[in-house]
């Protein structure tokens, strides 16, 4: 009976201390999100440090991607985070870049565990922050919140794996599949819950593409307008074969305060390029292809990925079925 009573009590315990996990890496991912769209070239990580049951710390990655998730956490623990447990959505760094190592900071502070979400794909990181850990005695347990962090860190995992951004396409349709009017005439198809939410997804994105299409039609600003947030306007981006963009749109005019990249083909003309320049965008050429003709899909998000230190490593799509191909209206 003694022995019965024991297990039960152990089984409930192990059912407490992994609703707890679960509770504080939801914490730590709501945390992570903060960033997004902000923490360019690094990834957008979020971190608790909790003792005994209590948060005594809390972190994310802030604007430029320093100081990392796992420092700003420790640095509010303090002295709490001794014999701590660390929650964190990506695992920890291991290598010296221009911060030191996340791991060292974590050993130095004194914590016991560590709950890690996912590995860190980057071959200068690839498991070894996380060996680093336990070879200091510390617990380390990987893969709660898995699959949430895996879409969280999208465009940092794409950007590593297949060395161009993550794509996320956003699209008004109707329910009979139509995306406008007769004669492709604008039509409001969705609310202003629907427009909240997509100026939040540009907010989260390191860019917005658009193709020329939709700029010759809509003249649109692609800014972020929700209130306070204008500052996290991502990078504008749009594909423009032949270099037709007005220089009066609002997109160049605003160039200079929210950065616009145009890419065009590498035999668009020198001098609707310089014209560019000097408002203020940035000219990407590429190559293209022929069949269909148009800007080479591939060679437009390599090279959006190399633009500005990987600056764009998720990029909403917007527009129509054209731009669902990044290639169409180009």
């Amino acid at each position: 009976m003694i022995f019965r009573i024991l297990e039960d009590q152990l089984a409930q315990k192990s059912r407490e201390t992994k609703d707890a996990d679960r509770r504080f890496m939801q914490l730590a991912l709501m945390l992570g999100r903060r960033g997004q769209g902000r923490t360019w070239p690094n990834p957008a990580v979020g971190a608790v440090v909790v003792r005994d049951g209590v948060i005594v710390g809390r972190g994310w990655t802030q604007p430029g991607g320093r100081p990392h998730a796992e420092p700003e956490a420790l640095r509010r623990a303090g002295e709490a985070a001794q014999g701590a447990t660390l929650y964190v959505t990506l695992e920890p760094c291991s290598h010296v870049g221009k911060s030191p190592p996340c791991v060292d900071a974590i050993i130095a502070a004194g914590i016991a565990r560590v709950v890690s979400a996912i590995e860190d794909p980057n071959p200068e990181v690839a498991g070894q922050g996380h060996a680093k850990l336990r070879a200091a005695g510390i617990k380390v347990d990987v893969g709660l919140g898995a699959e949430e962090a895996a879409r969280d860190h999208a465009g940092h995992f794409r950007r590593v794996r297949d060395k161009r951004p993550h794509v996320i396409l956003k699209l008004a349709v109707s329910p009979d599949d139509k995306i406008a009017a007769a004669g492709h005439t604008p039509v409001a198809i969705t609310g202003e819950a629907a427009r909240t939410q997509v100026h939040l997804l540009r907010a989260q994105c390191d860019a917005i593409l658009v193709g020329i299409g939709t700029v010759l039609a809509d003249d649109p600003l692609l800014t972020c307008r929700l209130p306070g947030m204008e500052a996290r306007s991502p990078v504008r981006v749009v594909l423009d074969r032949a270099l037709r963009i007005p220089g009066t749109s609002r997109l160049v005019h605003s160039a200079r305060e929210t950065p616009l990249w145009v890419v065009t083909s590498e035999l668009a003309e020198a001098a609707a390029a310089m014209k560019l320049g000097a408002a203020g965008a940035q000219v990407i050429r590429v190559a293209t292809t022929t069949s269909p003709p148009g800007l080479d899909v591939l060679a437009v998000l390599h090279a959006l990925a190399a633009r500005g230190r990987g600056r764009a490593r998720s990029i909403a799509a917007i527009g129509n079925h054209a731009v669902a191909g990044l290639e169409g209206s180009c």
